[in-house]
């Protein structure tokens, strides 16, 4: 596709559908039958097949040097965990308690980066943290019923953050594309050396999808993986990252409101809940904003 031709308008479309698709995961993950560590295992390797296709198609494809391949291996390994977290916190509660939950990414992200890059944390970012804590035990105080997945949706924000410091470092000097692709293939490999161990523990075996599930799968792997990256990369051509950054915050909205009128998570939940959430995502788009204003000075 000629990058140059996209107008801003289209470019808008692109990121908000973009933001809708990664929603969407959340969804798909309650959706399908399977168990946590096999959704993960299957979306991995289904997207890095696709993924490999597309590079191959549009000749983007590039080998990193071996010096950044042990960095890829680790980056990849952290994602699965962030996904294996992610998907079993939704698998032991709801779409709707791991999103407002995983919101806490932002502000994570915030607290790791000067942390790993040995720069000097601002007050700013720790009374927005504050901030976050009191929304997610508001949440934990009045829905006791779901604290694993309460637990479970923080760790994997908490990975989710961690994955996205080290992996900005390593943006800046590859591919995106082939990187995001040595990444996937690393936590595939990963996870399918652990599944034996953790299937002759639990007595579990790795399950083919039926029709319906697999149905589930390409969409979670192809459309809100591999499209859902690709189209976002294409928006970033026009569009500023803070401008991305910013509606990605709009991604639980999106799951909850989702979870809602499919699944009809309304009842249950409760007004700690709605208030948590509207704490932890009213943070969210503070610090955003607070961040605009620096970067604008």
């Amino acid at each position: 596709m000629n990058t140059a031709a996209i107008t801003t308008k289209r470019a808008y479309l692109y990121m908000h559908l973009s933001i809708l698709l990664w929603g969407l995961t959340g969804i798909l993950g309650k959706a399908i039958t399977l168990g946590f560590e096999q959704i993960v295992w299957y979306r991995m390797l289904i997207s890095a097949l696709g993924l490999f296709i597309l590079l191959r198609y549009t000749q983007a494809f590039k080998l990193p040097p071996a010096k950044e391949i042990g960095k890829l291996y680790i980056v990849g390994c952290i994602i699965m965990i962030h996904w294996i977290l992610f998907y079993a916190a939704i698998k032991v509660s709801n779409v709707s308690i791991t999103l407002s939950c995983f919101s806490s990414i932002t502000l994570f992200t915030a607290l790791l980066e000067p942390v790993i890059n040995k720069q000097r944390i601002q007050r700013t970012e720790i009374f927005f943290a504050i901030i976050i804590i009191a929304g997610i035990y508001l949440i934990f105080a009045f829905q006791r019923l779901y604290v694993w997945g309460i637990v479970l949706a923080v760790l994997s924000a908490l990975f989710g953050s961690l994955f996205t410091v080290l992996n900005k470092r390593l943006l800046n000097n590859h591919s995106a594309g082939s990187i995001t692709f040595y990444e996937l293939t690393a936590g595939f490999l990963l996870l399918s050396a652990c599944l034996p161990f953790y299937f002759n523990y639990t007595g579990q075996t790795l399950v083919w999808p039926d029709l319906q599930n697999m149905m589930l799968l390409l969409v979670l792997s192809l459309l809100c993986t591999v499209v859902a990256f690709t189209i976002s990369l294409l928006a970033l051509k026009k569009l500023s990252a803070f401008t991305l950054n910013l509606a990605v915050n709009l991604e639980p909205l999106y799951s909850i409101v989702l979870a809602i009128l499919i699944f009809e998570e309304d009842k249950m939940l409760n007004t700690g809940f709605y208030a948590g959430t509207a704490i932890i995502l009213f943070a969210v788009f503070l610090h955003a904003w607070q961040q605009r204003n620096y970067l604008t000075k």
